[in-house]
């Protein structure tokens, strides 16, 4: 049997303890190379990584995995009072060597550092691959951003040097130098890499794709972009062979109707031929029941030919994604040209960020606020949207204003979407929430579902269908990295809605495919102070500081 590392999941079952089922038989084999695995969100992405990496107990089947597993999950913390060195796995090596050094040459202390006498230097040399050379081993996790944290846990997998590398989501809250690192860092990997993630230049760096659909798995070769390519060739077919099925069941049902015009046809002669006796009567009864059985036959080869097309329809529907896009007009959101409607006057922000002199924002600018973790882009919005005040200096919100913050916190968890869209739409009936929020994809018995009960994607869905739709609309919108914990179709409907909102857009986020996508006019940098620059372009020399 081949060493080689891979994963292999064999018949594997799992369910949440409320019964709620995962997967059902689902069959996997990863080999050496880069995977990117996609999927809507709840499709199972995050609970297949844990499968493979202990963290959960399959309810049936098996997962194995030929060499050692190294797993990155979405959103560990760390603790803040740990040092940089325990953080790496490092700490008791070190001790070790520093022992050996001082002259304690015990047999203890040689076994503890085994081969790893370089153990510093590579540590360090990982650091500052990953932009994190400025780290001392000797620090602590709190004295580090959210950004370098994830870089840290990163830095201690490569140190182990795991031959199976489980990546979930890992570019959530990295800026874009962070980004940067991290992406060659994949590209560098040599083993088994499995990676999901919503970063579409992280996963144009893969070999290939898996797609997690319904339970299965479906395999595309290349990149993203190539299985966009082959997805979109497969739906145009699919959606080709819906037309060619409902055109054969309405043929059908023509052919069905023409038949049972020809029976009663057939019935009327025949009671005509009966009324005037023209033939005896047992003839006539002999006849009768011939027809009978032809008619019958007759009905049901039409009926079998029917039911034939419908199902190939049905066959021919299921094989089209149902991955609907948002379709909303927000026409009360429009703020014409050259209206102003943000005024920031020598503003100066918490933790020492400030916007020196007046500046103005008009509509309806679509705006990129850029910078990197811990710049006080957050803080910012926030105060803007009047949750923070400014440590001096005036921040003037100029037309109705709605603010998404990464927390997605705007909706009460124990109100349905309905209820809480009313919180912010008080005057609009209960018939017009649920037809607007039907643009937003909660149709029907979706719209009384639970907050609390909600998916990441729909969470999101929902805030942002709150806010859209509030009353007065909103002519200013700001949004806190929204794309965060957003598989690919959730940030293509955000995209679409976003696309229909008239009103002046302010985006902080990292994740510049994205911002490019919903046609950003105008791009700040916050570094200290905020400043208006050219594009994302100019982002590795401002923000690394070199």
């Amino acid at each position: 049997m081949s060493t080689s590392p891979r994963i292999i999941c064999s018949a594997l079952s799992f369910a949440w303890p409320d019964g709620t089922a995962v997967f059902d038989g689902l069959q996997l084999a990863v080999g050496p190379g880069r995977t990117g695995l996609v999927g809507v969100n709840g499709s199972g992405k995050s609970t297949l990584l844990k499968l493979v990496a202990g963290a959960l107990t399959p309810t049936g089947g098996r997962t194995d995995t030929v060499g050692e597993i190294g797993y990155l999950p979405q959103n560990a913390a760390l603790d803040t009072g740990l040092r940089v060195d325990r953080a790496l796995g490092i700490a008791g090596i070190r001790a070790a060597l520093l022992a050996v050094e001082a002259g304690d040459a015990s047999e203890e202390n040689f076994a503890a550092v085994g081969d790893d006498w370089d153990v510093e230097e590579r540590a360090r040399a990982t650091l500052d691959q990953l932009g994190l050379g400025h780290v001392g081993l000797d620090r602590t996790i709190g004295e580090m951003s959210g950004g370098e944290c994830v870089l840290l846990r990163l830095a201690a997998l490569l140190l182990a040097r795991p031959s199976v590398l489980l990546l979930d989501e890992p570019t959530n809250n990295l800026d874009l130098y962070a980004r940067e690192r991290l992406h060659a860092a994949v590209a560098q990997w040599s083993g088994v890499l499995v990676v999901v993630s919503h970063d579409r230049v992280l996963l144009d760096l893969v070999d290939r794709i898996a797609d997690l659909r319904d339970g299965e798995i479906t395999w595309y070769g290349g990149n993203l972009s190539a299985y966009e390519e082959a997805l979109a060739v497969e739906q145009e077919a699919a959606e080709r062979m819906v037309r060619v099925a409902e055109s054969d069941v309405q043929r059908q049902k023509r052919e069905l109707a023409d038949a049972q015009v020809t029976l009663a046809r057939r019935r009327r002669f025949g009671q005509k031929k009966w009324d005037t006796k023209r033939e005896p009567k047992v003839i006539m009864a002999q006849r009768r029941r011939e027809a009978q059985v032809s008619a019958g036959k007759y009905r049901i080869m039409h009926t079998t030919k029917l039911a034939e097309a419908r199902e190939r329809l049905d066959e021919a529907v299921e094989a089209v994604r149902d991955d609907d896009e948002i379709r909303i007009e927000l026409p009360a959101t429009e703020v014409h040209s050259g209206v102003g409607v943000l005024r920031l006057r020598e503003l100066r922000l918490r933790y020492g960020a400030r916007a020196t002199g007046e500046f103005t924002i008009h509509g309806p600018e679509r705006i990129a606020l850029v910078g990197r973790n811990g710049a006080g882009k957050t803080t910012l919005l926030r105060t803007i949207a009047g949750e923070l005040a400014p440590v001096s200096g005036e921040a003037q919100a100029l037309v109705p204003t709605r603010f998404l913050p990464q927390r997605l916190d705007v909706l009460d968890e124990t109100l349905s979407v309905v209820q809480n869209v009313k919180r912010f739409a008080p005057a609009a009936s209960d018939n017009e929430i649920r037809a607007r929020l039907a643009r937003f994809l909660f149709r029907g018995a979706r719209a009384n579902q639970s907050a609390g009960t909600l998916s990441g994607g729909e969470r999101f869905r929902a805030s942002l269908a709150a806010l859209l739709l509030a009353q007065p609309a909103p002519r200013l919108l700001m949004l806190d990295e929204p794309t965060n914990n957003l598989d690919l179709a959730s940030v293509r409907a955000l995209t679409a809605a976003l696309g229909s909102y008239r009103g002046a857009l302010v985006v902080a986020s990292h994740d510049v495919p994205f911002l490019e996508s919903i046609g950003v006019t105008r791009w700040l940098l916050l570094d200290g102070e905020l400043r208006d620059t050219a594009g994302p372009s100019v982002h590795p020399a401002i923000e690394s500081g070199d």
